[in-house]
């Protein structure tokens, strides 16, 4: 079972593998983006100039990979609560690497009723506000909306979303909002802060399983993704939908590798 780069098993924060894409509906290979994260991070230096901190410098924890059953979502995403429920008992911050999106919630529901006021932060190329898709209420097309049904609208926000349905869009402009629109909303309430990274411009990150044009440069999701950590009460995250397999030349897999460790870092230094 490999392990992330720079991980020494301690610490509050934690990595967990979530390698499930069972409800991916055009481009599969989801499920080897946990793997894939750790093995790209192998390439990357450890130290980062923007935010002038060193992941050496970090205590963390990679619990490595979930064994998630495939098909019916239901038993993988009630593996995902209980590891989720039991970190956050812990005094815990999970960290979830997908893995398709529909893993986030799995987190979402433990820490709706750990932490009852919790809000969601939710950056993203795609809504995922569909009541269902093609008749699946659990669907990585859904899990925004199914967050909605828990928490209310009022509790979500989100931000880079360029694609929606017509049945979507007024639930979308309700959400939208920016870095700092974002942060004053938050106030002091705890956040789960959840990232697609199809967020980015195919171009600069072909490997996903539902690329959408138009997207934002890899500096400014990493910028931004600092600065909601910096500003926010984090309870827990996600970076999902790299799907190294749509990449032969593995440069997705580095961007995640390094969305992952500027994130670790700015956790970090938040707890710190």
């Amino acid at each position: 079972m490999s392990r992330f780069l720079a991980a020494r098993n301690e610490g509050r924060i934690c990595l967990i593998g979530a390698p499930f894409d069972s409800t991916t509906s055009y481009r599969p290979g989801a499920r080897f983006g946990p793997d894939e994260i750790r093995r790209a991070s192998q390439g990357l230096e450890t130290f980062s100039p923007g935010q002038e901190h060193d992941l050496e410098d970090c205590p963390f924890t990679d619990m490595g990979d979930l064994e998630l059953p495939f098909g019916d979502p239901s038993p993988a995403l009630a593996m995902i609560e209980a590891t989720v429920e039991k970190l956050i008992d812990q005094g815990r911050l999970p960290f979830l690497l997908g893995g398709e999106h529909l893993v986030s919630l799995g987190a979402i529901r433990t820490l709706a009723v750990r932490f009852p006021d919790v809000k969601i932060v939710h950056l993203d190329a795609h809504a995922d506000l569909r009541d269902d898709y093609l008749g699946q209420r659990l669907s990585h097309a859904s899990v925004i909306r199914r967050a909605v049904d828990l928490l209310g609208h009022d509790r979500v926000r989100q931000f880079g979303i360029r694609s929606c349905t017509r049945e979507e869009y007024p639930l979308v402009k309700s959400l939208a909002a920016d870095v700092p629109e974002i942060i004053a909303w938050a106030e002091r309430s705890p956040c789960y802060l959840t990232c697609d990274l199809d967020i980015l411009d195919p171009a600069v990150f072909p490997g996903t399983g539902t690329p959408e044009p138009g997207g934002i440069s890899f500096q400014d999701l990493s910028e931004t993704l600092v600065r909601l950590i910096g500003g926010l009460k984090v309870v827990g995250m996600d970076v999902v939908e790299l799907a190294p397999n749509m990449d032969t030349t593995g440069v997705s897999s580095i961007a995640a590798a390094k969305i992952v460790r500027e994130c670790l870092i700015a956790l970090c230094r938040r707890g710190s």
